[in-house]
């Protein structure tokens, strides 16, 4: 089944007190979305990249893409995150079948992630990778802060990207209208009522969305080496 994925690299790295986008913020000498698109680059089950820029920088990303030869288009990001998807979506193949949304701020994902995507798809529609929580979660009341609820741990995963779907059930998801915004695409898959199946991510697999995410970035690459 043919396979492309969507990078989203549309946000403006305001909390990471950037001047650039956040995809082209610079780790270790490379700008961020590099470590990503090199991966799926050498995966032999990814046919095609389409990446959602930030609107006004996408000369940059043009730039930046030109050694990896399964990017096939470059589009604007929207307003929300979901309608940059929703973009992306529009500059996909026609005959695509799979579909992978990752975000350009994780830069560790590998080989072996995918391909435990991969297997689940073949029984699943919508699949996601993830990890247990390692901490107690409490739920809180908004407004007072009293403690309304501590949800079993044993229950509890962080989503993380990529997410994979067949295709036509992420279309599906994003033609409906919801009121509040999704934080990731399963949301989206979630509340038309279809079933979303979790594998294992890897706690390497962080998002660098703060000045303190990029230290323990460039931590993991040195433990690389």
């Amino acid at each position: 089944m043919k396979t492309e994925v969507i990078v989203v690299a549309a946000g403006l790295g305001r909390r990471l007190n950037s001047k650039v986008p956040k995809a082209l913020v610079l780790l270790k000498a490379k700008p961020l979305i590099s470590y990503c698109l090199k991966v799926f680059e050498g995966h032999h089950a990814i046919d095609g990249v389409v990446i959602v820029g930030a609107a006004g920088h996408l000369s940059r990303f043009v730039r930046l893409t030109r050694p990896f030869k399964k990017v096939r288009a470059i589009v604007p990001g929207g307003a929300r995150r979901s309608d940059s998807v929703r973009n992306g979506l529009k500059a996909l193949s026609p005959d695509t079948d799979i579909v992978l949304v990752h975000d350009a701020a994780r830069p560790f994902i590998d080989h072996a992630m995918i391909d435990r995507l991969f297997a689940s798809l073949n029984k699943n529609k919508a699949v996601i990778v993830g990890v247990p929580v390692k901490f107690t979660v409490k739920k809180v009341d908004r407004k007072t802060l009293i403690i309304q609820e501590t949800p079993l741990r044993e229950l509890l995963w962080e989503a993380q990207t990529p997410q994979g779907f067949h295709k036509e059930v992420l279309l599906k998801a994003h033609v409906r209208k919801f009121k509040e915004e999704a934080t990731d695409d399963a949301v989206l898959v979630e509340r038309m009522g279809g079933k979303v199946k979790m594998v294992m991510g890897d706690y390497r697999n962080i998002k660098i969305t703060t000045p303190e995410d990029m230290i323990l970035a460039q931590q993991l690459l040195g433990k690389a080496k």
